[in-house]
């Protein structure tokens, strides 16, 4: 990371000014884009060009930090490609970059406007790190900005056989009492995790979201397992 302060706020943004440089031309779609969004609320100057660059953040000509625009795609904020599989280190880095950025402790001797945004700004990207971090947040994310959402309580629409299952693991669990029997379930568990991310990823590859809901739901009550693992192993 650079360094906390303003020292650590110019080379970060030296940084971004030259990586932005190095990359292509703006196109007309986003150049409308750019042209949509409102001035700079602090000098009245047009909005930086490119929105899904960090430098965006900042007014090209005075550099105030702009407000954070809370509809962002997550994947662009975050500099992802739309899809279930991420690169997680470069997910990291992006975070670490935007929070060298954005962090409160840069703004603590700017205007109450800055640090309201910076406020703001840093918990928009702590969301969409923690979202696109665990496959089964990302998942349902990408079922979200696809118009799909898997609402609670969707036992009547899970097959027999699964529900079962879910079951029998649930018992399994409730009835180990040893460190060895915890242990068993808890592998269980992140072998199934497993495998239904692999079924996932395979279906949002091949575009069938209906078949992603479905494994997203079994996910979903994996998840819910896991948690019970990790409270059943904490010393009463």
């Amino acid at each position: 990371m650079w360094p906390a302060g303003p020292e650590g706020l110019r080379r970060a943004w030296t940084a971004l000014r030259a990586g932005a440089a190095a990359g292509k031309a703006l196109s007309g779609g986003a150049a409308a884009q750019a042209q949509s969004r409102p001035p700079c609320w602090s000098c009245g100057g047009a909005a930086a060009e490119e929105a899904g660059d960090a430098h965006a953040l900042f007014c090209p000509t005075c550099r105030a930090l702009q407000p954070p625009d809370p509809a962002r795609d997550y994947f662009r904020l975050m500099d992802c490609c739309r899809s279930f599989t991420v690169d997680i280190r470069k997910l990291q880095r992006r975070y670490q970059q935007l929070q060298n950025l954005v962090h409160p402790d840069h703004f603590s001797q700017r205007s109450q406007t800055e640090r309201d945004f910076s406020e703001k700004h840093s918990t928009l990207v702590n969301e969409a790190y923690k979202t696109l971090l665990i496959p089964l947040s990302r998942g349902l994310y990408l079922l979200k900005l696809s118009g799909l959402v898997i609402p609670e309580g969707t036992d009547s629409e899970m097959d027999t056989q699964f529900l079962v299952e879910v079951m029998e693991v649930n018992e399994k669990l409730a009835e180990a009492q040893s460190e060895a029997a915890i242990e068993e379930v808890e592998t269980l568990v992140k072998d199934k995790q497993k495998k239904l991310t692999e079924d996932v990823s395979r279906a949002f590859e091949q575009d069938d979201l209906q078949k992603a809901k479905e494994l997203l739901t079994k996910m979903r009550y994996f998840s819910n397992l896991e948690e019970k693992v990790k409270i059943k192993k904490i010393p009463s």
